[in-house]
């Protein structure tokens, strides 16, 4: 029973397990977890955990940044610290950056497939410092979008 489910068949496939017998869905979890279902799992959590992996495997799970911050946050509440987020900034299309730089003003706009910096189209603002600088810079970094980390000021939950 273990089937790779397509983006575009994943919402006839949830809507499936609503209506699948307890014993289908059992079958689908030892499919899709390689492993025996827990004990006493409620149907709904059930259906939602097998709906979580379903979308997983069909679009891509967690990436390795956030895998890394839930680790982190579970490591402090286990631990009983305080959980510390240090606040992420986005960018939306229309932003414009400006980073001065031996002198001379860069002026870098932001779209939806990538930077314009001197009238030209970056996948990132990495490729941008690096035209601006000639050595490998974070982009995120050189424009001021990210700070050292012993100098940011943590977010507390």
């Amino acid at each position: 029973m273990k089937r790779k489910i397509s983006s575009s068949g994943l919402a006839d496939a949830i809507r499936e397990l609503k209506e699948a017998k307890l014993p289908d869905l059992k079958e689908r979890w030892r499919a899709l977890y390689q492993s025996e279902l827990p004990h006493r799992i409620r149907r709904n959590l059930l259906i939602r955990a097998l709906a979580y992996r379903m979308q997983e495997q069909a679009l891509g799970g967690l990436t390795p940044t956030i895998r890394r911050l839930l680790a982190k946050v579970a490591a402090d509440a286990s631990a009983r610290r305080s959980i510390k987020i240090p606040p992420q900034r986005s960018l939306k299309p229309g932003a414009v950056l400006l980073r001065e730089w031996h002198g001379t003003r860069h002026q870098v706009l932001v779209r939806d497939g990538g930077v314009v910096f001197n009238g030209k189209t970056y996948k990132s603002l990495s490729q941008v410092a690096y035209r601006i600088t000639g050595t490998k810079w974070s982009g995120p970094r050189f424009f001021g979008l990210r700070t050292d980390h012993r100098e940011q000021t943590d977010a507390a939950i």
